[in-house]
């Protein structure tokens, strides 16, 4: 999934200027590459908020002042420890042709037969870091746990991945299982 957002070009702000730019609808953020000038930038928090609900996953086209769109990731995002606001957004540029290192989520499908069992679902991690060219990048990784019972669980090794595609994440790296309460 593709999303396209407007982004305008931002000078360096003082603590103030960033929170008035907040106040004003605007988040924050850069925008980093290889063999790229790095770019200061604001976008829309109500649009990036709505791309976060949709599942945050796959490449932003960003849009910088009327020019040419670029092809981002999301690296990362800071939020106000205290009331979770967003306050900065990382963007990672990429190239066609260049291999890409990124963490995609992993989706879990299903209602593990374990819940009527009286278990419980632990959750651990909701991605996986990889990496591959960018037309090789799945957005989202699902797994069905539907057939897990207590005491299973699932580990990055259990994942069915692509071969253009590789693991960054340690295969044993746990994801999540289903426990007794």
């Amino acid at each position: 999934m593709t999303t396209f957002m407007q982004a305008e070009k931002r000078t360096h702000l003082n603590t103030s200027g960033l929170r008035n730019l907040r106040k004003s609808g605007r988040l924050p953020g850069i925008v980093f590459g290889r063999n790229v000038e790095n770019e200061m930038v604001h976008i829309s928090t109500i649009e990036f908020h709505r791309w976060l609900k949709q599942g945050a996953s796959g490449f932003i086209h960003i849009q910088l002042d009327g020019k040419d769109s670029v092809s981002v990731l999301l690296e990362d995002l800071q939020r106000d420890p205290l009331t979770r606001d967003l306050i900065h957004v990382d963007f990672q540029q990429v190239q066609t042709n260049e291999i890409v290192c990124t963490k995609i989520p992993v989706k879990f499908i299903g209602k593990p037969i374990g819940l009527k069992q009286g278990g419980v679902v632990q959750l651990q991690s909701e991605f996986i870091e990889v990496e591959a060219l960018p037309r090789h990048l799945p957005s989202v990784i699902e797994y069905d746990i539907s057939g897990m019972n207590i005491g299973e669980s699932v580990y990055v090794k259990d994942l069915d991945l692509s071969s253009e595609v590789t693991l960054i994440s340690g295969k044993n790296e746990f994801l999540v299982s289903v426990l007794k309460p």
